[in-house]
């Protein structure tokens, strides 16, 4: 038995040695450019929330605030600093900011059609075109997956070999460790997929939650003689929220000379929840129709919208009080025990 577990550990752990020693140029290629997308995106969100820590409150909490402010802000200025050093050097070619844990997953990617053409990859895709764009989804598909395939190898690996030193000396912790690590490495490997998902599903919602607002202005400035795509971008510029970075990207699109028809269809496919869709399709279906004809039918969705958004709400409220059913059934029984104990000892002692 113990053989066995360090001749498997072993020999995972020679796989990722010699898929490590295959990777090219082009892995690492590959990897500098997902590494560099997401030090942008993280100077990005530094600078958001830089930005929303301004807006402080007046008086007594505003020089509170104005303390805790500026010891954050030293602290999101050192990690800006590490994110454009990080750049610099991949701009430069230097490699050294890349974890080469994950190369290996690059090199099966490219080595067998199965993984890097097969329908895991397909899946991680549409859901990174969702959440990064048609840009960058192909290089975040690659990085995910990368670490989804690399991270067992030499995550097993580990844990089976440290399993195999405690099993030299006590059976039963050895076996605890083997069997629960594997199982843990497992966990968190699939964890890292999960995360995509949750991201995806809390996008669609937000961008579900918005849609009203979106709508009810959209047909407020159209059914005041402002043309569609003026509308379209007046209404896309007023805030920073999911919904409206995605109309940003569409009017992009059409002061680029885009086709209306295929920027439209390409807010459809970002966004990709009923509601927008929906409007997408109404406009595309009413662009040669004119204001008036469009201006009813956004009224029209912008009354469905907010009866829907008021029923979500309902439904919401009914399962947040489902949830909190148990915890006060825990409060109670806690109070109970906390009130009958005393009782119960004072008649002990009679």
């Amino acid at each position: 038995m113990l053989i066995a577990i360090l001749i498997f550990a072993s020999l995972l752990l020679i796989a990722w040695l010699v898929l490590l020693s295959r990777v090219t140029q082009e892995d690492w290629m590959q990897a500098a450019y997902a590494k560099l997308f997401d030090s942008r995106e993280a100077i990005k969100k530094l600078h958001g929330k830089n930005k929303k820590s301004t807006r402080k409150p007046v008086g007594y909490f505003g020089a509170i605030h104005s303390f805790v402010n500026k010891l954050m802000s030293d602290k999101k200025a050192k990690e800006i600093r590490k994110h454009e050093k990080n750049i610099a050097e991949l701009q430069k070619a230097n490699m050294k900011s890349i974890s080469a844990f994950i190369m290996p997953g690059y090199v099966l990617q490219r080595e067998i059609v199965a993984i890097g053409k097969g329908e895991v990859h397909k899946l991680i895709l549409t859901k990174c075109f969702e959440m990064y764009g048609k840009k960058y989804a192909t290089c975040k598909t690659k990085k995910l997956l990368a670490q989804l395939l690399s991270y067992p190898l030499i995550g097993i690996a580990g844990t089976l070999m440290l399993g195999v030193i405690i099993l030299s000396v006590s059976t039963s912790v050895g076996m605890v460790i083997v069997g629960v690590g594997t199982i843990l490495v497992m966990v968190l490997i699939y964890a890292m997929y999960d995360e995509l998902n949750d991201m995806v599903k809390k996008r669609r919602k937000a961008i579900s939650k918005q849609f009203p607002n979106v709508v009810s202005k959209l047909a407020l400035l159209v059914t005041s003689g402002m043309i569609m795509e003026r509308a379209w971008k007046e209404t896309a510029y007023s805030q920073e929220t999911e919904l409206y970075k995605e109309m940003q990207k569409t009017s992009e699109e059409l002061e680029n000379l885009v086709s209306p028809e295929s920027a439209y269809s390409n807010f459809i496919n970002r966004c990709n929840t009923k509601e927008s869709a929906k409007l997408a399709s109404a406009i595309m279906q009413n662009l040669s129709k004119g204001n008036a004809e469009i201006g009813k039918l956004l009224k029209d969705m912008a009354r469905e919208a907010w009866q829907e958004r008021r029923h979500t709400a309902k439904r919401d409220a009914e399962k947040a009080n489902s949830k909190l059913m148990i915890p006060t059934m825990l409060l109670f029984l806690a109070i109970l025990v906390m009130l009958m104990v005393p009782i119960a000892m004072n008649f002990s002692g009679i």
